[in-house]
């Protein structure tokens, strides 16, 4: 059946063709998202959402939404989507950050030029009837230095920007290096000196708890008399009121909002100050930008739904279409390997540690983890996914670690999966052979390759004679057909095990009659997500 997508929000009839393209079947109804009663009714038929800014997807909704896998944002923000929520429901949270990208620099680059010429109030003057030349003295770009919070996708943009127009950049970013802001053409400062130098000072970063309120009352007294202040970015990144003040005084000579802390903002601080520019969150607000995102946010949740691939994901890690090719059987394998431990642990789990070795270490790691994870995390909640398993072992108090290494050995490559309980460490090891299929090659550091099956059953016992019929006898008796059957020792004499792939759950009668032998340690069924 073909995956089911609900727009809740204005998009383009582009957009929405392109998941008919796709073969996606689309219910395309732009303003379900104003209704969150009727949205709450509907959301459960549906495997994707494609929104803007008027759905709100709370709780509630996502309580309803049974079936839900991914949810799109047309745009950046995504404060109207409870991502919490989402990730413990183990629903996708995308969003489309490169759509809009020109168009929010152009619009802070505009914003900056209307308050260094004061362009609003002198037009509003104009039109007044009024010819105030001389109360509009304004200032040149060229030769000031513009200080950018933040360099990333946007902020980059509006350096190159500022560049051209024979401004001075330096830029506060600390995810910025040195190599490349040499590049760029910028210089990199901390935060302090930025305040101090700059003649102007944009924000370009996200808000989060290390980014809110950047711009203190403190931060703001540091600044050099006379800046101008231009936020294009998220209200809440400047204390407004501090703001306010210092514009009163003198202190800051301009201010040019697009974002408020407050929103819509009906009533603001900086409301009907002199010199202070204010557009109603226009960052994002052109022809082409709203194509664009609207484009974009089709085509992931498409790529999605259809191949796996996580693009601009923001509660998990993202796996390119190409990714998706080559990492398949190894998330695959990631999954097994941690379903196979959750199954045999019913102790808790203090920590999980994940080694990486040869063409495995080279892999998206982020999406491999989270694969193992929610193979573990399936025994105590079957609900869990690699969006949500994340969430859960945090909820648990438990440590995930990892190791990469070269090829150490025959394999090209191969993942280790490690657990730490109270009581024991459990280990299990595998690869994805040519063919494509992942394998168990190695239990308890005893080596085996045992393809892995939906059906499954393990054993422990001491290296005796008898084992192989005793268990291919107690199947046969019980109608249980042994597709695969892999045998492994420590030494001669020592702990064994064994790994029976079969073509159904083996019975509890079956394992009983085997306990019943007193030659087994442990017998347990397994089962695995094969398709």
């Amino acid at each position: 059946m073909a995956p089911k997508v609900l727009v809740s929000d204005k998009l383009s009839e582009t957009a929405v063709q392109i998941f008919r393209d796709r073969g996606i079947d689309v219910d395309f109804m732009p303003d379900l998202g104003k209704d969150k009663d009727r949205l709450a009714e509907v959301i459960g038929q549906y495997d994707g959402l494609a929104i803007r800014s008027a759905t709100k997807v709370t709780p509630t909704i996502l309580d309803k939404a049974d079936k839900l896998k991914v949810i799109g944002r047309a745009g950046i923000g995504t404060d109207n989507v409870d991502k919490d929520a989402a990730s413990k429901k183990g629903v996708i949270v995308m969003n489309t950050p490169f759509g809009n990208m020109i168009t929010t620099a152009e619009h802070a680059i505009a914003m900056m030029f209307a308050v260094a010429r004061q362009i609003p109030e002198a037009s509003t003057s104009t039109h007044a009837g009024k010819w105030e030349k001389s109360k509009f003295m304004g200032i040149e770009l060229t030769n000031k230095t513009l200080g950018v919070i933040g360099a990333g996708n946007i902020g980059g943009i509006v350096c190159e920007r500022a560049l051209g127009l024979r401004m001075k950049v330096v830029a506060y970013d600390p995810y910025l290096g040195e190599e490349k802001a040499a590049k760029m053409g910028v210089e990199k400062v901390e935060l302090d000196e930025l305040l101090a130098r700059a003649d102007f000072i944009t924000l370009h970063v996200p808000l989060t708890d290390q980014t809110r309120n950047i711009l203190s009352r403190e931060n703001l007294a540091k600044t050099k008399p006379g800046v101008r202040i231009v936020n294009c970015a998220r209200g809440g990144l400047v204390d407004e009121e501090a703001l306010a003040e210092m514009l009163q005084s003198g202190h800051v000579a301009g201010a040019a909002f697009d974002v408020f802390k407050e929103e819509p903002a009906k009533d603001n601080p900086l409301f009907n100050l002199p010199n202070v520019v204010c557009t109603p969150h226009l960052g994002a607000a052109t022809t082409e930008a709203q194509e664009n995102v609207a484009l974009q946010v089709a085509e992931q949740i498409s790529n999605y739904l259809l191949t796996g691939a996580v693009e601009n994901a923001l509660n998990m890690p993202s796996v390119t279409a190409e990714e998706a090719k080559v990492m398949g059987p190894w998330i695959k394998l990631a999954g097994h390997l941690g379903s196979f431990i959750g199954q045999m642990t019913d102790e808790p789990i203090k920590a999980i540690n994940i080694l990486y070795d040869g063409v495995a270490a080279e892999m998206n790691l982020a999406a491999l983890n989270c694969s193992v994870v929610a193979g573990i995390m399936k025994k105590f909640n079957p609900e869990v996914n690699m969006v949500s398993a994340p969430v859960v072992a945090k909820e648990r108090g438990i440590k995930i670690s990892t190791t990469n290494q070269d090829k150490s050995g025959v394999f090209e490559g191969y993942i280790k999966v490690t657990v730490v309980t109270d009581k024991r460490e459990r280990s299990i090891g595998g690869t994805v052979f040519s063919d494509g299929k992942p394998r168990f090659i190695q239990i308890k550091g005893i080596n085996i390759d045992a393809e892995v099956g939906a059906h499954m059953l393990y054993t422990t016992n001491e290296d005796v004679p008898g084992i192989i019929g005793t268990l291919g006898q107690t199947m046969g008796e019980h109608g249980v057909n042994i597709a695969n059957f892999t045998l492994g020792r420590s030494e001669a004499g020592g702990e064994a095990i064994a790994l029976l792939y079969v073509d159904e759950l083996v019975p509890a009668e079956a394992r009983a009659k085997l306990a019943e032998t007193g030659l087994f340690t442990q017998i347990k069924p397994l089962e695995f997500d094969v398709v």
